[in-house]
């Protein structure tokens, strides 16, 4: 009896590419006009597909996708201000709604901050059209044409980037250890995150093998950014007790510093917590979950 040639495993990496670029062009108009919850949905598409362009295509070293990577990067960070001082002036409100009667300096440094927001946002819809879209939109068409690598490629890919970025997320949760360091914990939260992406490509394309690496990395992500929402919040009320101080306005300058204080103390507040998680045992679970897999003979 002659067996049969085994079939080659179907392509879910060419669908899945389509379907993140879609995402991307499908948040920008509503970003570009300033909506807060689409600026926030374009960097997180914009960031996915970031992930997913060197996981899937064909030739991911060649001009078109190294250009195209680079003005997705562009386009998520010129987002970026807008959607943290967007998070900052809710923090704020949801703070200040349970202090009672706001002082007049309270209520000013709240005004500053909304127009900060609305400052930022104009800048950032100058930012944005000022990216080469169309560029973009043509190198990501011709991206697509060529349809996604090979399946064991691409998880060839995957298995490589876990191992360089969890190597360096293990690493650096280590050297921190227990000290409070905003910076550090933000670009460890960057890390938690492609990985958390490159898993949920992973779990795509191995159906039958989904693992609990992406709830793993996003229960990281979100603690690590719930620290570094707060910590942009009280050094931007640090500037501006500083700016007050040096003109002379005393009381604001105090208002400034009473709130900042506030905010550093909950910054360090959830350090604790995501100490008492343990992060770098989060971390390897959620390494170890992702390396599980592994393509069929």
């Amino acid at each position: 009896m002659i067996s049969e040639t085994p079939k080659p495993p179907a392509d879910r990496a060419s669908p899945l590419l389509r379907e993140r670029v879609r995402t991307v062009f499908k948040r920008l108009p509503k970003g570009l006009a300033g909506d807060e919850e689409a600026v926030h949905e374009m960097r997180v598409a914009g960031r996915r597909l970031r992930v997913a362009v060197p996981l899937l295509a064909k030739r991911p070293d060649g001009k078109r996708v190294k250009r195209a990577v680079r003005v997705l990067r562009e386009l998520t960070r010129a987002a970026g201000a807008s959607r943290d001082l967007d998070v900052s002036l809710d923090l704020l409100n949801a703070y200040l709604g349970g202090q009672g009667a706001l002082s007049a300096e309270v209520i000013a440094l709240r005004r500053r901050l909304r127009a900060a927001r609305t400052r930022s946002r104009a800048r950032m819809a100058e930012a944005l059209m000022d990216l080469e879209i169309a560029r973009l939109r043509r190198d990501l068409r011709k991206v697509l044409e060529r349809r996604a690598d090979g399946l064991f490629t691409i998880l060839g890919r995957i298995r490589a980037t876990r191992d360089q970025e969890g190597q360096a997320l293990l690493a650096g949760f280590e050297g921190l250890g227990d000290r409070y360091d905003p910076v550090a914990l933000h670009a460890l939260r960057r890390q938690a995150r492609r990985l958390r992406y490159t898993a949920e490509i992973h779990d795509t394309l191995m159906r039958d093998e989904a693992s609990n690496a992406p709830r793993l990395f996003k229960a990281l992500q979100e603690q690590i950014g719930a620290l570094h929402d707060v910590h942009v919040l009280a050094g931007w009320l640090q500037s501006q007790g500083r700016a007050a101080a040096e003109r002379g306005q005393t009381a604001l300058a105090e208002a400034a510093s009473a709130l900042q204080a506030a905010f550093e103390e909950r910054a360090r507040e959830l350090h604790r917590e995501l100490l008492a998680t343990g992060p770098t045992e989060i971390a390897s679970r959620a390494l170890a979950a992702l390396g599980r897999s592994r393509p069929a003979a």
